[in-house]
């Protein structure tokens, strides 16, 4: 029986209405929990880290021990609980503790593939939780909900930068080995949409100089294109265009938090130094 074709979207790559309307509502999500309290918003990526494991595990070649995947999955939510309540300490601690509980937990399936999994489960520990902790950090914070806002912003503000003007201009790809669709055309529009949201940011809502927000801007911009980047690079290793489907028009949860993750940090660290 002969397979049906992948539907083509041209230059986009992806079903753009579906991306639209799924991007619309996840921030949204965002902003109703940082309306309502800030602890809703940790609750949230407490649940959004359980959902990132789950696709992480899945791309993983190597499989998993299921008792090394419990303490995965206890472990994720808690470390962004803890950073909720107890600011960078508990955050630090609860991933050492995550890392100790990983390595004592696998010594019960035997030697077969004791460092490969251990790697593993330490990997998805820094990858999702521990970076996706310093966002709730933020939200815990002084203006929290506001700072937790133009994170998220500033990092959509690369994508959509970066989308329109490569759609539009993209001619010279620029990591064709790692992301054949990213050209320097379309980081030239993600850096200039992301230094105007970041003066705009600084100036109307923290009420500060429009050179700290440019200089977040261009930042931001840099690190969330290593993210992408380095989420391709992951994809590309273990042969997979998406981590999973559950997202239309995006892929999976880590497809859509590839940049903010590693932005989550970035932002921690410039607001705590120039607000």
């Amino acid at each position: 029986m002969t397979q049906p074709e992948a539907p083509s979207y041209g230059r986009a790559g992806r079903n753009l209405p579906a991306a639209v309307a799924v991007g619309v509502g996840l921030l949204s999500l965002v902003i109703l929990s940082l309306i309502f309290s800030p602890v809703f918003f940790a609750v949230l990526a407490a649940g959004v880290m359980m959902l990132a494991v789950r696709e992480l595990v899945a791309a993983l070649t190597v499989e998993l021990p299921t008792s090394l995947k419990v303490v995965l999955y206890v472990v994720a939510p808690a470390m962004i609980i803890a950073a909720y309540f107890g600011g960078p300490e508990w955050l630090l601690g609860s991933f050492v503790g995550g890392v100790i509980a990983i390595l004592m937990v696998r010594l019960t399936n035997g030697q077969e593939k004791y460092v490969s999994n251990v790697s593993r489960g330490i990997f998805i520990l820094v990858y999702a939780p521990l970076m996706t902790g310093f966002a709730v950090l933020l939200a815990a914070s002084d203006k929290g909900a506001w700072k937790v806002l133009a994170f998220v912003l500033l990092t959509a503000a690369t994508d959509l930068g970066g989308y329109i003007s490569g759609v539009l201009f993209g001619a010279h790809p620029m990591a064709p080995k790692i992301s054949p669709k990213k050209s320097w055309e379309g980081f030239a529009g993600a850096m200039a949409l992301q230094i105007t949201t970041g003066v705009i940011l600084w100036i109307t809502v923290f009420d500060h100089s429009w050179w700290q927000g440019a200089l977040v801007g261009i930042i931001m911009a840099l690190t969330a294109t290593i993210g992408d980047l380095v989420e391709s690079m992951i994809k590309r290793d273990l042969g997979i265009k998406d981590m999973s489907a559950l997202l239309p028009g995006h892929g999976g949860v880590m497809d859509r938090l590839d940049s903010l993750v590693v932005n989550a940090f970035v932002a921690w660290a410039l607001f705590n130094l120039f607000l």
